[in-house]
């Protein structure tokens, strides 16, 4: 029997406080595009060398008892650690539209069926060219923003991405949902095929929300870093340095 949509996003929702108390060399800075503000942490030290773009997960999109939300900011701490740990030169924590600001233009919507869809995309493509300025950029993507970033990619040809990272990334949503036999997110763009460009994809041997079995399926063995015992958001200690490689 097929199982709810609102089961898969309480997966997703995480379990610890939303405060975020970043080290004092990333500064807060809220991007507004046509759609949506962005919340962002930047610390950016050096013109010559590539940004580091860490894209937020779906986050607090469900409650514990699996009703959507009306604030998907992240509770876990995952990828804010991994990104504000980060000992290169340009790191920048992007958070997903609706997440950590007030919005007006939000609905609930954003962070259910429709979290990949056309104007999310577009949000997030206009936010990382302000950020970049035709800088070169690393995407890293974590769960949803693996695919967010994907489409970010293939939709926008001229954006002077020089490598795509996904942690325990979502790479096709509708193989997604129907690897967790749930409900499709039918507001949403798909992202078919891989994007042609420099990229490795971590994920997890254990990890029961994005699988192995399903990244395997999608990702060529020479793009991908399986982490023995990893999970959806934990056991990545031993491989952070070759996320952190340029």
């Amino acid at each position: 029997m097929r199982k709810i949509l609102l089961f898969l996003l309480f997966i997703l929702s995480g379990c610890v406080g939303t405060k975020v108390v970043p080290p004092e060399s990333f500064l807060y800075q809220e991007i507004r595009t046509d759609s949506y503000t962005l919340a962002s942490w930047q610390k950016i030290t050096d013109s010559k060398s590539p940004i580091r773009i860490y894209i937020e997960g779906d986050g607090y999109a469900f409650n514990n008892y699996g009703y959507p939300t009306n604030n998907p900011t992240p509770r876990g701490t995952f990828l804010r650690n991994i990104a504000f740990n980060d000992p290169n030169p340009n790191v920048v924590y992007l958070g997903r539209p609706c997440q950590y600001v007030s919005d007006t233009e939000c609905s609930q919507t954003d962070w259910t069926v429709g979290r990949f869809s056309q104007k999310i995309i577009d949000s997030t493509s206009q936010a990382i060219k302000q950020i970049s300025k035709k800088q070169p950029i690393i995407l890293i993507g974590y769960s949803g923003g693996g695919l967010l970033s994907g489409l970010v990619i293939e939709q926008n040809p001229n954006l002077p991405v020089k490598k795509w990272i996904t942690l325990a990334g979502v790479l096709n949503h509708a193989k997604w949902t129907d690897d967790l036999e749930v409900s499709p997110l039918t507001d949403s763009v798909d992202l078919i095929t891989l994007p042609n460009i420099k990229q490795i994809h971590f994920i997890g041997d254990k990890d029961d929300t994005v699988s192995y079995k399903m990244t395997t399926s999608i990702v060529p063995a020479t793009n991908l870093i399986v982490i023995p015992n990893a999970t959806h958001n934990q056991g990545y200690e031993n491989y952070i340095s070759l996320i952190y490689d340029k």
